[in-house]
């Protein structure tokens, strides 16, 4: 019998093999597609819902979006009973003093609104703005705000208090004020039309609202008229827009001297607020102030509707979001931050809500032109001994020149004294964001990233534009770089890795996530597609940064015959001075004197561990092949720290010197410098220097207090001395890395796990209640507390990383439920 031929059967495999091929090669494709279809949404989805906000920090009330010149309105307020309020009482910058009783944000969620409190003693007034935001459309949606006037109780009912809306539209765009029926001014709504490239047509209203204006029978009413809404269209160069209280005043004075000129009768002078009114001038412009006069309580709407959206907001649309943003923030907060005891009572969920609420509501969108020296004068690379002289005599001879104009999207730490990114800060305000929001804290990490230059530095103050450098004196405006800062963004970055692989979504999930419309806080994580495209366009700049830092930073061991496991791995800030070294953030912190070339710094150190750490467990994922090249100096790092910085002494890790005889010298000021390598985690929980760390932690004589770790021992001959910014105050970003690796080794098994457990219960509970109670008392959050009296101190209103209370309160009560060992994130998985 014949044999059956294999050759049909041969080439039916091949063809099988080729089918399986083009299927695998075009389903890859279509997946490729598919993603990338989802990434593009995503981002415009994100773009659309992160478009307004109160972006301008720097107000009291200020709403723009993320688009450079474009519109922009802020509020202003103040009494009119006498000649001199206007001058003393209107409010529009934050500012520190200014006869506050408390300010803030009650609740807010970047991507829908919130209601905020602003509580004006001097001016005898509460007022609340409600902001929210509606989707639709293909120009970022419509927003629309409430602005509420109760007078506090005492006050006259018949306090007179002006409010104005000033309304800027800067760039390319036609703004225009509809005129009213009155010539005198405006019985009913105001009515604003604009366009511009980014916004396409838009309608700006201002409503009548509710509230009696004041009447006069005084005979210049025949003149002036009655308290009507009036408003003024100006035309200003750009430069000058961001100067409203000038612009407001200069326009004053151009009505009340023509008005005084005419009709002002010495004998007979009429009421404040009808002399400190603007004329009614409306037109078009790139400057509106719309100025109205109430007599007791008011409140009215403004209603921005964007026509590619198809519908214009009413007072009612405004009504319904306001209640749904309340609802929804409410339930989610108590989701996201599920508060532990001892602070269940809901005194501390007001708090906790108020302190989040501040911090997510002073995010900021920024603008404009920086100024740096990039000179590269060669007495900056401070070699030489007495280099911080030659450094200042450099800085005063070379000139700085402006660079940009650059954006930023940032959270802010003050509102009233820093509103302004600072790039050790952001790290510390994004950790609360990140469990909020991941996809709003990672845009703005890239939004920083994408500040640094070809060589891998980013300006630790971000001071852009001549508003904010209005805000700062001229001698610290110029940014250097070679100056560096802790670089706090990985924390974010480790946070978002963590989170990415726990949560090991799919594409499918995205796509349902989207069409339900499902707030975009964790996109990006949802599936880890999207989440690992995100790393892989940031690690190019996280690794810039890292060797940026190795090249600029480094520390001499070498020349001074150290010895050390590494001989690369010591690190030195530049930028010292004797009394500061402010690139560290630690300002005043005590360091060895004089300032010397040698020197090394134990917490720059950590920070480089830190980082090498962190791109190890990215790079497995997006780059493997160069895992072993940051293993190798964490591994450097860890051992140097020993040999380098660890006093068995004093029992703490020391900065280092070169003494008179060129020999290695350690430096030892107990304190914040000390708790480095365990603040960074780079500490074993069985390393028996972990327990000396736990000693000085725990001890009253050195740094413990009753309402927080000091930031310099009791015993140092510096506690207390000088500027005192460093020197013994409480800090509460350092609280919140102690309390968290408490945590980490009090849920572990090691020798000093009871320890570590007995010190995290007692400092979680003092930290939150020397916060709770300044914040109670006062109205504001701090920017450090008083080691002796736990009271708030320095800046008011510091709603940074004094925040990271509401992460506080949300760790576990280690006494009322016990706690599993964490498990390290797992960052390579088979399906990967």
């Amino acid at each position: 019998m014949a044999q059956p031929s294999r050759q049909p059967r041969q080439l039916s495999l091949v063809l099988i093999l080729l089918l399986l091929f083009l299927n695998a090669l075009f389903g890859q494709a279509a997946a490729q597609e598919d993603e990338a279809i989802i990434n593009s949404e995503i981002a415009r989805l994100n773009n659309q819902s992160l478009l307004w906000g109160p972006y301008r920090p720097n107000l009291y009330f200020g709403v723009r979006p993320r688009i450079p010149k474009s519109l922009m309105t802020g509020l202003m307020w103040g009494k009119v009973e006498t000649y001199t309020d206007y001058q003393t009482s209107l409010r529009y910058t934050c500012e520190q003093n200014e006869g506050m009783k408390g300010y803030g944000w009650d609740e807010y969620d970047t991507r829908r609104g919130g209601v905020q409190s602003i509580h004006d003693t001097e001016n005898g007034l509460d007022i609340t703005t409600s902001f929210v935001k509606v989707p639709g459309g293909a120009n970022g949606g419509s927003w629309a705000a409430r602005v509420k006037g109760q007078l506090q109780q005492g006050v006259p009912a018949d306090r007179k208090t002006a409010v104005i809306l000033y309304v800027t539209q800067e760039g390319l765009g036609t703004l225009e004020a509809v005129k009213g029926d009155d010539e005198n001014g405006y019985e009913g709504h105001v009515t604003l039309n604009g366009n511009s490239a980014s916004l396409g047509d838009y309608k700006l209203v201002l409503t009548k609202g509710k509230g009696k204006h004041p009447t006069s029978d005084h005979k210049v009413t025949k003149v002036r008229g009655h308290a009507h809404t009036v408003v003024q269209s100006l035309t200003y160069q750009e430069e000058f827009l961001w100067q409203a209280k000038g612009i407001v005043f200069k326009q004053l004075k151009e009505s009340v001297d023509a008005f005084v000129e005419k009709h002002f009768d010495k004998q007979d002078p009429p009421p404040a607020w009808q002399v400190f009114q603007l004329e009614n001038r409306p037109g078009a412009g790139n400057v509106h102030i719309i100025q109205r006069v109430f007599e007791g309580d008011f409140e009215f709407d403004i209603l921005f509707s964007s026509a590619s959206a198809g519908k214009e907001l009413s007072s009612g649309d405004l009504s319904r979001e306001i209640q749904e943003a309340t609802e929804s923030f409410g339930e989610r907060f108590s989701s996201v931050f599920a508060i532990k005891a001892p602070f269940t009572a809901e005194k501390y969920n007001k708090f906790g809500r108020s302190m989040f609420s501040n911090l997510i509501g002073g995010i900021g969108y920024f603008f404009g032109e920086s100024v740096v020296d990039r000179s590269y004068a060669p007495e900056y690379e401070e070699e030489d001994e007495g280099f911080w002289e030659e450094a200042a005599a450099a800085r005063a001879r070379n000139k700085p020149t402006l660079e940009g104009p650059y954006e930023l999207f940032t959270s802010i730490p003050s509102r009233p004294f820093f509103p302004r990114g600072f790039l050790w800060d952001e790290g510390f305000h994004l950790l609360p964001i990140a469990d909020w929001d991941i996809d709003l804290a990672m845009e703005i990490v890239k939004s920083w990233y994408n500040l640094m230059d070809e060589d891998g530095w980013i300006a630790r103050e971000q001071i852009m534009g001549a508003e904010a450098r209005s805000k700062v004196p001229e001698e610290f405006q110029t940014q250097y770089p070679h100056y560096a800062n802790p670089p706090t963004l990985f924390f974010i970055i480790d946070s978002f890795i963590d989170r990415l692989y726990k949560a090991n979504g799919s594409i499918p999930a995205v796509k349902e996530h989207l069409s339900q419309g499902v707030p975009l806080s964790s996109a990006s994580i949802d599936n880890i597609e999207v989440g690992l495209e995100y790393l892989g366009r940031i690690y190019p700049f996280l690794r810039r940064q890292f060797y940026w830092f190795k090249k600029t930073q480094y520390g001499d061991i070498k020349s001074y015959d150290r010895e050390a496991y590494s001989s690369r791995e010591a690190y030195r800030w530049r930028g010292r001075t004797v009394p500061h070294c402010l690139t560290s953030g630690l300002d005043d912190y005590p360091r060895p004197q004089p300032p010397h070339p040698g020197e090394l710094h134990v917490d720059l150190m950590s920070w480089v561990g830190l980082m090498a750490k962190s791109l190890a467990n990215i790079a497995k994922v997006i780059a493997p092949e160069e895992v072993e090249d940051y293993t190798k100096v964490l591994d450097g790092i860890e051992h140097n720290l020993d040999d380098l910085h660890w006093s068995e002494k004093d029992g703490c890790y020391c900065d280092a010197t070169i003494d008179e005889f060129e020999e290695h010298q350690l430096v030892c000021h107990k304190g914040y410098i000390s708790l480095f390598p365990f603040l960074t985690g780079l500490l074993k929980p069985d390393s028996p220097k972990l327990g000396k760390i736990l000693a000085l932690i725990g001890d009253e004589e050195e740094l413990w207090s009753p309402y927080g770790i000091r930031s310099l021992s009791k015993k140092d001959e510096n506690y207390g001395s000088a500027e005192n910014y460093w020197r013994s105050p409480i800090w509460i970003n350092i609280n919140y890395l102690a309390i968290t690796q408490l945590y980490n080794v009090a849920t572990q098994e090691g020798p000093y796990q009871e320890t570590a457990r007995d010190l995290y219960q007692r400092l979680r509970k003092n930290i939150v209640e020397t916060i709770y109670n300044s914040w109670e008392e006062t109205g504001f959050a701090w920017e450090q507390y008083n080691p002796e009296t736990g009271k708030g101190q320095r800046t008011q209103h510091f709603t940074g990383w004094t925040s990271l209370v509401v992460k506080i309160m949300a760790m576990d009560d280690l006494e009322a439920v016990p706690v599993a060992a964490p498990v390290e994130p797992e960052y390579v998985k088979d399906e990967l």
